[in-house]
């Protein structure tokens, strides 16, 4: 292994370009780049302060590795797929260990982000403490870019002297410069030339697989990629485990893209974590993760084989949960491991799944209570024991399971009054909220919209006196009581959008409304109650509409012992 330096304008320039060794290049062993634009922003501001760039790994290879380009022009919503190259024998450089750097710097120096270039303010530079912003980097459109904001990549690779630069970049800006402007310019000018041209400042450890073909085989490679990353918390475990599949199936990244394009179309967050976890799972190998399970010659290999069926499994579950639950976007799901063991259903006993009941009060009633929290890795294991032990799916025995284990099942009043706004919960309580109704909540960019009854902006206006120096500054009504469920409903597009309730106080958003709407809202129906003087009369009206509402999901003898359905099967 041998250690070299370069200057980051040359690193960029080899990206994606084959006249320098052949290029440099991402494998199809690393995961999607994550960064933002904020977490860009800062590289680069810490660059420029000379801050030390962690050493990147590079494998140098004539192997048939699947690789793809790094990303000059960053959107969201892109495909890898579409950066493939195609494979070939000849020398190329593959990037192992620090891709959020160089694809940033390369988004930055060669590329944009969602349209917008890099851009820095050439006349900061102030000092400021560690943890804040001192060169002000900012990604721009041309239109909104106006000086002192400069498009960086221009001035990085600019081959005019610095001091002739700088003076070209006073003569045409649209502004005259005072003295320590003028000079700020020319310090900042010149210290770019330095930090990303003069120096070599990015450094690389390069395992050569071309003149040392016995010390670094493919798998040795793996290996040393797994080393690299598991100290840190640039790769989850589910990312190490991927990395071993994808270096034995060339498809693992497109199927798995595939797969969750599919299981996220209507706006839920199930991940690369998941679908890996899922897996073990389903192929008997347990919940927890653990790299030797993907090492043991056999996982991988099961993985690639069945993989239609285990995806069927989990796509059959997934629009189970769209069709009958009315759970339709990550908003509404708390939490995903719960139907970790419904899956393992579907795909060990397919013939019983159509025929399963109360399925759907599993899975809302694990979701509310929060059954599934934490770490429930034993849990998940236990649960799918007991579908093996009986052969189906029971409610009544999964549920004496997740008991049994510590967890709580039990919905009691204050499990939903203490439900808050913007939390997974409350939207999932107003998922079963609006099902019951001819009424269909309204999606922007598949999130359900809630609103405040009493908008924030009227309630802040309540103060109290401060018993410190008597004068009336204290808001009465907190964030918690302001954000309670029985201050919250659902509205359309239409009625949340412009023109809308918006801040609209209550006496006047309902004055005009239906006895059905107030009734599918459940509003109480006393129109004094709707007044700001009487919030606290109207909350404690309403929660006892909302728990009549759902008196049927309430800690109950009946829901624990008879409310369940026996096994399916």
């Amino acid at each position: 292994m041998k250690n070299v330096s370069e200057s980051i304008r040359k690193m960029v320039s080899y990206l994606n370009n084959d006249e320098k060794d052949g290029g440099y290049w991402l494998p199809n062993i690393q995961r999607p780049f994550v960064w933002n634009e904020e977490q860009i922003e800062r590289l680069f501001d810490s660059i420029m302060r000379e801050y030390p760039i962690s050493t990147l790994l590079i494998w140098k290879t004539k192997s048939l590795i699947r690789r793809r380009k790094f990303i000059d022009n960053y959107k969201n919503g892109l495909k890898l797929t579409d950066y493939y190259v195609p494979e070939c024998n000849k020398q190329k450089m593959l990037v192992l260990d620090g891709q959020q750097r160089l694809q940033s710097m390369f988004i930055g120096l060669r590329g944009s982000y969602e349209g917008k270039e890099l851009y820095l303010n050439i006349l900061s530079g102030d000092l400021a403490a560690p943890e804040d912003i001192r060169y002000r980097f900012k990604f721009l459109s041309k239109d909104a870019a106006s000086f002192p904001y400069l498009k960086f990549k221009d001035i990085v690779f600019s081959n005019v002297q610095p001091n002739k630069l700088a003076d070209k970049i006073k003569e045409q800006c649209d502004q005259e410069l005072d003295e320590k402007q003028a000079e700020r310019l020319m310090d900042n000018i010149w210290k770019i030339y330095r930090t990303f041209v003069g120096t070599e400042a990015i450094s690389y450890q390069e395992l050569d697989s071309v003149d040392n073909p016995e010390i670094y085989t493919e798998d040795d490679v793996v290996e040393i990629f797994i080393r690299a990353n598991s100290g840190g918390t640039k790769l989850g475990k589910s990312d190490l485990l991927f990395s071993l599949l994808t270096s034995s199936w060339e498809d693992a990244e497109e199927q798995m893209e595939d797969l969750l394009n599919k299981m996220n179309q209507s706006g839920y967050g199930y991940t690369r974590d998941f679908i890996l976890k899922t897996c073990l799972v389903l192929l008997d190998k347990g919940a927890k993760y653990d790299v030797s399970k993907f090492r043991d010659g056999k996982t991988k290999e099961s993985i690639i084989k069945k993989w239609d069926e285990l995806s069927a499994a989990m796509m059959d579950v997934r629009d189970f949960i769209y069709a009958h639950t009315f759970i339709r976007s990550d908003k509404a799901m708390p939490s995903y491991l719960a139907l970790i063991p419904l899956i393992y259903f579907r795909y060990k006993y397919p013939e019983n799944w159509s025929g399963a009941k109360d399925i759907d009060n599993y899975i809302l009633r694990t979701l509310i209570a929060g059954a599934f929290s934490g770490t429930p890795d034993n849990l998940i294991d236990r649960c799918v024991n007991k579908i093996d032990e009986i052969e189906g799916f029971s409610v009544r025995d999964i549920f004496a399971v997740i008991r049994e284990d510590g967890r709580n099942l039990d919905i009691t009043d204050n499990t939903i009054l203490d439900m808050r706004y913007g939390s997974k919960s409350v939207h999932l309580m107003f998922n079963l909220w609006y099902r019951d109704f001819n009424y269909q909540p309204s999606y922007q960019d598949n999130l359900p919209q809630i609103d405040h009854i009493f908008p924030q902006s009227l309630l802040k206006t309540v103060k109290m006196v401060n018993p410190e120096n008597g004068i009336r500054n204290m808001l009465k009504y907190k964030q918690g009581s302001r954000d309670q469920i029985a201050n919250c409903m659902l509205l359309t597009a239409d009625e949340n959008g412009a023109g809308g309730k918006t801040d609209i106080p209550p006496n006047i958003w309902f004055a005009d409304k239906s006895p059905d709407y107030l009734e599918r809202h459940l509003i109480p129906k006393n129109p004094d109650l709707w007044e700001l003087e009487n919030f606290e009369k109207f909350i404690e009206a309403r929660k006892e509409l909302i728990l009549k509402k759902f008196s049927y999901m309430l800690q109950q003898k009946d829901i624990r012992e008879d409310h369940q359905t026996e096994n399916a099967a």
